[in-house]
């Protein structure tokens, strides 16, 4: 038995002995009346069955980039902390980086200084009123937009790292752990005393 897709339908021929049991006249089957048989398909009558196929193939694959949420999102930002920004009224967590949280305090010559104010007001100077365009692709716990953002194509969470006013988050990504090495051995920002992880100090102080 042999079976044939031809124009969305399911049809066949069946094989017996050296012919086929079917009249290219009639398109009936001698030995068995009433049963319509038609032809192999040729390739040009397969076009809207390849059709078919690349648009559900095209439609998977939009399908897919919705589901993990991916997206820009661009405009003039408001700096919330060092590793926070608002755009439009979306909050936005930059993605990889951990900056000192804004009541958070760090050490230098045995004096205290804000750390955590001092590195919003870095991202702030830093940002401007320059557009962003952000990377998103994801939420955090808090219902923020995880995303990459770039200032004229500069990526910002990497500057805040390499300029010594955030570490690189490990526990989510290692994109910036080279910038945190640069940063720690020019004693910049944050490095230029002592601190704790922002990640630590949430766990001892709270948010």
């Amino acid at each position: 038995m042999r079976f044939w897709w031809v124009n969305h339908k399911q049809t066949y021929k069946q094989e017996v002995g050296d012919g086929y049991l079917w009249s290219p006249k009639t398109k009936k089957c001698p030995a068995h009346e009433g049963l319509v048989i038609i032809r192999p398909a040729t390739w040009w009558s397969r076009i809207p069955i390849l059709a078919a196929c690349v648009a559900a193939i095209l439609l998977c694959a939009f399908s897919g980039a919705a589901a993990v949420g991916v997206r820009q999102i661009a405009g003039i930002a408001s700096v919330i902390d060092g590793d926070t920004i608002e755009i439009h009224g979306t909050r936005i967590r930059l993605f990889g980086i951990d900056a000192p949280e804004s009541r958070q305090s760090c050490s230098k010559a045995d004096m205290l200084w804000r750390c955590g104010q001092r590195a919003a007001l870095a991202l702030s100077d830093f940002v401007g009123r320059t557009p962003l365009v952000c990377d998103a692709f994801g939420h955090d716990r808090y219902r923020r937009v995880i995303a990459r953002c770039f200032r004229n194509g500069l990526d910002i969470n990497r500057w805040m790292v390499a300029n010594g006013w955030a570490v690189a988050y490990r526990r989510y990504s290692r994109d910036y752990v080279a910038d945190e090495d640069g940063a720690r051995a020019d004693r910049l920002g944050i490095w230029s005393g002592t601190f704790m992880m922002p990640w630590d100090w949430r766990a001892t102080k709270g948010r």
